[in-house]
């Protein structure tokens, strides 16, 4: 195997791993109310989320077709750059993972690519407009959308079924819960499995292995989704348990608008090739059910954090982009992304190691929120 084909190897296996935590740190998007509300239990809620996002990566590529052309020039890139951008975007996951905070794995992907092409081959080969157009704007309308149509959708539930007695009310839409949760899932497929489809398209493209015009690989499509479907399997509870029990207390109507509200801003960006945050969605959606029901409480401290953590992940992922490319670059060759690898592996295994010391869990994921992650200790 010659050092090319080999640095391809290892490109295309860290954005697997990174797809992998894009699925367990974005199961809350479509699980995260249903477990709350007890209409799905842990175990089965993430066992569904897995075989839908794995079905909604085959339903479109126009998002993968953004990434792979749309944000970078392809000609400027070579793939010590793709691995820098993927290692950005794979550090942010994991850091936002162990505190818990629900942010954007496609930004921190975006983020992370479009901080190693800057520095490897200038502005000159960022595509700043289509930038703009097709990642930041959504970034923001996406988010106010879901908290609208949400508040709007919760609002009305409770209105139309406010003559139906509490029991069956609830009992309807803990079924009602099971079908918008599997939309979200699918429609989280069809929108974040893409990115990595996208990244390892360009990485292709790269290594001159693909032309521009190709499409994306059949085994690239596979991969990814199988990478994303056991990222979700596995549950990423820490995320799970701030979506679901830290913004607001959620009752199942509130829940089957949240993912309603989600599942539809998310299939309508996915048609038209938007890589969108689809934590931003789900997170404002579960805002929007909040503002919705006039008794519910919504912990604005804790959004205002995470909304904090939105600003900086595309300048946060960028910044170790560039670093992981300037490092790789410095050492040179196989010898620098190997460096590199080994550092993030090193990275990754301490934050689980840490996360161990107070666990989140399928069986403590519900507990009651006391103003922290961590459940409180027996």
């Amino acid at each position: 195997m010659d050092v090319d084909t080999l640095l391809l190897a290892v490109v295309v296996a860290t954005a697997l791993t990174f797809d992998f935590t894009n699925g367990f740190h974005d199961t809350a998007n479509a699980m995260a109310t249903s477990i709350a509300t007890g209409a799905l239990q842990p175990k089965a809620a993430v066992t569904l989320s897995a075989v839908l996002n794995f079905a909604g990566a085959f339903l479109s590529l126009e998002v993968a077709a953004t990434i792979a052309t749309g944000i970078v020039e392809t000609g400027a890139i070579t793939l010590t750059v793709v691995f820098a951008g993927l290692v950005g975007g794979l550090a942010w996951n994991l850091v936002t993972w162990y505190f818990g905070i629900p942010s954007s794995s496609s930004h921190a992907l975006i983020g992370g690519v479009v901080g190693a092409t800057l520095i490897a081959a200038g502005m000159s080969a960022v595509k700043a407009g289509e930038i703009v157009g097709r990642v930041l704007l959504p970034a923001v309308l996406a988010p106010l959308t879901a908290i609208a149509v949400a508040a709007l959708g919760t609002w009305l539930v409770y209105r139309i079924t406010r003559s139906v007695p509490e029991r069956m009310r609830e009992r309807g839409f803990r079924f009602g819960q099971i079908g918008s949760a599997s939309l979200v899932s699918l429609a989280h497929g069809t929108n974040d499995a893409q990115k990595t489809m996208g990244v390892i398209t360009l990485a292709m493209i790269a290594a001159g292995t693909l032309t521009e015009d190709a499409g994306t690989p059949l085994w690239v499509i596979v991969s990814s989704a199988l990478a994303i479907a056991l990222g979700t399997y596995v549950g990423g509870w820490r995320v799970i348990r701030t979506l679901g029990k830290g913004l607001t207390d959620i009752e199942t109507p509130q829940g089957f608008a949240a993912e309603s509200s989600s599942a539809a801003v998310i299939f309508v960006s996915s048609h038209f090739g938007f890589p969108l945050s689809t934590t931003h969605v789900c997170t404002g959606s579960v805002v929007g059910a909040g503002v919705g029901r006039r008794t519910a409480r919504v912990r604005w401290g804790l959004a205002g954090r995470m909304a904090l953590a939105w600003l900086i992940t595309l300048p946060a992922a960028g910044a170790v982009g560039a670093l992981a490319w300037a490092a790789a670059d410095l050492i040179g060759g196989a010898a620098g992304v190997g460096v590199v690898f080994a550092a993030m592996l090193l990275l990754s295994g301490l934050l689980f190691l840490a996360a161990r010391r107070r666990p989140i869990h399928a069986g403590n994921v519900n507990d009651e929120w006391t103003g922290g992650l961590a459940p409180a200790r027996p």
